[in-house]
């Protein structure tokens, strides 16, 4: 099994902060989430906040903009027939029957892009979108929980991450690993 990291391994850039910005242009009010939207992923990017300290700190403002979007499904494949461009060439060429997607991106978001690319297997952010409510934030050492718990007996035969401190446990537990800078992979394992 070949697994992925999405934001910024196979996806070019993060596909949270622009699914965030597609409804931006739809929605100019917003705006008002953006300064600490914008704070809460650069924390996230440098390994400063913890799950519970995302969760503590960010879960109520990012709940009420999941409430906030009447047709999330339509507004999923909207964005998704727009972005599908940003999928890095790569993954094409290294794409098996039995890949595996692990994201901290939000569930809804990463089944319809799986869906258009024909991948199986995903591990993801679960939100519930009656209520806009975070049940797991699938981030860091949370990855590798979620991982054991769906794939117990799986062996990861090569990982891709832009972030290795991040994704150290999945390093740890792969039998080579890979970082991905742009189109660029080096293997680190």
């Amino acid at each position: 099994m070949n697994v992925y990291d999405f934001d910024n391994t196979i996806y070019d850039g993060e596909s949270c902060f622009d699914f965030f910005m597609y409804y931006l242009k739809k929605s100019p009010r917003l705006v008002s989430y953006l300064p600490r939207l914008t704070v809460a992923f650069a924390k996230y990017k440098r390994g400063n906040v913890t799950v519970e300290q995302a969760l503590e700190k960010y879960a109520p403002e990012v709940e009420e903009f999941f409430r906030s979007i009447e047709d999330i499904d339509a507004g999923c494949a909207e964005f998704w027939d727009k972005n599908i461009k940003k999928i890095k060439p790569f993954y094409k060429e290294l794409r098996r029957e039995d890949d595996l997607i692990i994201t901290a991106s939000p569930d809804f978001s990463i089944a319809e892009i799986c869906k258009r690319l024909g991948i199986d297997n995903f591990i993801a952010s679960e939100i519930d979108l009656e209520t806009g409510r975070i049940i797991r934030l699938n981030m860091r050492s949370e990855k590798i929980v979620s991982f054991k718990e769906k794939y117990p007996d799986a062996v990861i035969d090569c990982f891709y991450t832009d972030s290795p401190k991040n994704d150290k446990p999945l390093i740890d537990l792969a039998k080579r690993a890979f970082i991905v800078k742009g189109n660029r992979i080096v293997r680190i394992k």
